[in-house]
């Protein structure tokens, strides 16, 4: 039995930034729900609304970040990586919540629409997106990292456009005094968010049931195992990932009977090239159990 263990010494996830971008947000979560007061305007209710679940995901997705970055034990043999995937989960659930609010009360004012302060509403809407984009410049370059980080910057994207909403909602009151202008901006913001929440939704959960990895097609890998010569059959071949950054393969591979150590030695190291070099998914950790044809196990190629 052999495995390939490549795991990075850097940090998963760079909680400096998601410290920033959480700052920030929560700042403009208490501005905005002053605004929210002093207007009553429903768009930039839910902007807080929404900004509120940004900051408690921010927080979640710190803390992940912080048990991300913890070594490996002999309990945790992966140490917490998973908390990424935790942390991205409750802030889909959070974020579907908000965005099935502003939906239902959002075509509730459509038909009883509140008079609103456009002045007002229109000042709180430019300082929330001024903030969303600062906390978007932070958290940019990191965005593709992890899961952890794509959900941070998800967050912080819907609630740049939910400024937007709430902007051009103010504009429209004032100039036309369309008071459901809104209602209108609300719906929107929930029409943004809830799309979003369902794709965390189905990338958490496929970590979750231990999926294949996305663009890992384990008949590939099989037949590229098979092509090398002194392999006769694959069977057991699983491939998951403990979190987005982080996939793992294991496989039994049956070899013929003749086969030296030497030369296990060496079918091992080209095993572990060839599912962290052939492949669009690298799989730095592989284990592969080698097997001779007289061994009594079951020496078919399935899965």
């Amino acid at each position: 039995m052999g495995a390939g263990h490549s795991h990075d010494t850097g940090e998963a996830t760079p909680r400096n930034r998601l410290l920033i971008a959480f700052s920030i947000t929560a700042s403009v979560f208490v501005i905005e729900v002053i605004g929210a007061i002093i207007t009553g305007s429903l768009a930039l209710l839910v902007d807080a609304a929404h900004m509120l679940t940004d900051v408690i995901g921010l927080a979640m997705a710190v803390t992940a970040a912080h048990l991300m970055n913890r070594p490996p034990s002999d309990r945790y043999t992966f140490g917490l990586r998973r908390a990424e995937v935790l942390a991205a989960l409750a802030q889909a659930a959070l974020l579907l919540g908000v965005g099935i609010f502003a939906l239902v009360e959002g075509v509730r004012r459509l038909f009883e629409p509140p008079e609103i302060a456009s002045g007002s509403l229109l000042f709180f809407g430019i300082v929330g997106l001024v903030a969303n984009i600062a906390s978007l410049l932070v958290l940019m370059s990191g965005r593709t990292r992890n899961l952890n980080m794509r959900a941070a910057f998800l967050e912080v994207l819907n609630d740049a456009l939910g400024s937007v909403g709430v902007i051009v909602s103010a504009i429209l009151i004032a100039t036309l005094g369309w008071y459901q202008a809104d209602a209108v901006a609300g719906i929107l913001i929930a029409l943004l968010i809830i799309p979003r929440t369902f794709i965390l939704l189905r990338a958490s959960g496929s970590v979750l049931l231990e999926s294949t990895p996305p663009g890992l097609d384990l008949a590939e890998v099989r037949r590229h195992i098979l092509e090398l010569p002194p392999v006769v059959a694959v069977h057991d071949l699983h491939a998951s990932q403990v979190s987005t950054d982080l996939p793992t393969l294991t496989a039994h591979v049956v070899v013929d009977d003749t086969l030296t150590p030497e030369q296990s030695a060496r079918l091992l190291q080209e095993l572990q090239e060839c599912v962290s070099e052939h492949f669009p998914v690298s799989i730095e950790h592989a284990t592969f159990q080698i097997e001779p044809q007289s061994h009594p196990g079951e020496h078919t190629t399935h899965a």
